[in-house]
């Protein structure tokens, strides 16, 4: 009996080659894990760390790249205040700008324009938090790009200056640009295309991208009544993340991509153990002519299938681990994260068995009388 269980070593080489094959499935499950959640830092982790619940935007702004095409007035954003579920709520810029340092060095920044002390500024590893107005605190990822605390950055066209007083204690970035947090008033300049020396619009100083919005003590607003009383389109931080330039193609691109991969998986392993299920249906048929149940040899099967399956994917995610640590950090947007690697081996496996569950059930039409010669 357990003649699963045995074939397993008399043919282990054919098991291996199925297993190696699952295993380098697993390998480029992790890594695919590994570039969308990059791809996720990279595109939208200033507004995954910014702690808010909402963004009001103008009303009827496009979803792509909405926080570049939006502008809100300091009227929406008292409405939003007076709101009975609003904690608190500020207005918020949003801008990619093109700069370089006094030296030379260029930088692609996003301008996060933010009231200094309000609860939308960062807390610095590095340097000071925001004072005058000509401050600015950089990500700490902008570090790589050569900026250094006390370097003074000039926007290309404008010649608005930025001292860089702090770095933040982690990275944040947004439509794969570093952020560059700085006063709101500063922000208003740029946005409004006021070159240094030049006469503000006293209009400029009441606008901004959206009105960043906290609950009560941390619930989501109602959000329908707000913008109906405010004139304007809030989302939620997790909607948000759809306005990040290139976002929502990069997701449905990763998703769609590890979508086939996990279809492969299935079928891959489904076809051999169809295979297999047909080289052993005499083997099988003499169990089922000693008394064994249906339920006994499927349970047999399906161990066989768990032990290929939970050990190749089990040292694919391990070689992938091994192959992921060194992407990290080097350019790419890459990112390992446990939960999105301990689901996708879990999925290989489950969609696996699937596969190997819909070979095997043949042996219930098996019919004993074939390893008795009735064929012969």
């Amino acid at each position: 009996m357990f003649l699963a269980m045995r074939e397993l070593w008399f043919a282990r080489t054919r098991f291996l080659l199925m297993g190696a094959v699952v295993a380098l499935i697993s390998i480029l499950m992790v890594i695919l894990s590994g570039l969308s959640s990059g791809l996720v830092v990279d595109g939208v982790s200033a507004l995954q760390r910014t702690p808010v619940q909402a963004f009001a935007f103008a009303e009827g702004t496009k979803a792509d790249s909405a926080f570049s095409r939006s502008v809100v007035t300091e009227d929406q954003a008292d409405t939003w205040r007076a709101r009975p579920d609003v904690a608190r709520a500020e207005l918020f810029g949003n801008t990619i700008v093109n700069a370089k340092t006094e030296s030379g060095v260029p930088v692609d920044l996003t301008l996060f324009g933010i009231r200094p002390g309000s609860f939308l500024e960062p807390s610095v590893s590095e340097g000071a938090p925001l004072g005058g107005d000509t401050d600015v605190v950089l990500s700490d990822s902008a570090r790589a790009t050569g900026v250094e605390l006390g370097d003074t950055i000039v926007v290309d066209r404008l010649g608005t200056r930025m001292d860089v007083v702090g770095f933040t204690s982690d990275k944040r970035t947004f439509g794969h640009v570093d952020v560059a947090y700085l006063p709101l008033s500063t922000w208003q300049e740029i946005h409004a295309g006021v070159r240094l020396g030049e006469q503000v619009p006293p209009s400029a100083y009441t606008e901004a991208s959206v009105v960043a919005i906290e609950g009560v003590d941390g619930a989501l607003p109602d959000l329908t009544a707000g913008d109906a009383a405010a004139g304007t389109t809030a989302k939620t931080l997790e909607e948000s993340f759809d306005s990040s330039p290139g976002y929502s193609a990069e997701m449905m691109t990763m998703s769609m991509i590890t979508a086939f991969l996990y279809a492969i998986s299935a079928l891959v392993v489904g076809a051999f153990f169809t295979i297999w299920t047909v080289q052993r249906s005499r083997e099988i048929a003499v169990l089922r002519a000693m008394g064994a149940s249906t339920g006994f040899l499927l349970r047999d099967a399906l161990l066989q299938a768990v032990i290929v399956l939970v050990g190749s994917v089990a040292f694919g995610v391990l070689v992938g681990l091994g192959l992921g640590s060194g992407l990290e950090g080097s350019g790419m947007p890459f990112v390992l994260e446990s939960g999105p690697v301990a689901r996708g081996a879990v999925l290989l496996v489950v969609l696996g068995l699937l596969g190997a569950a819909l070979a095997v059930v043949r042996i219930v039409r098996v019919d004993p009388l074939a390893a008795l010669g009735e064929n012969r």
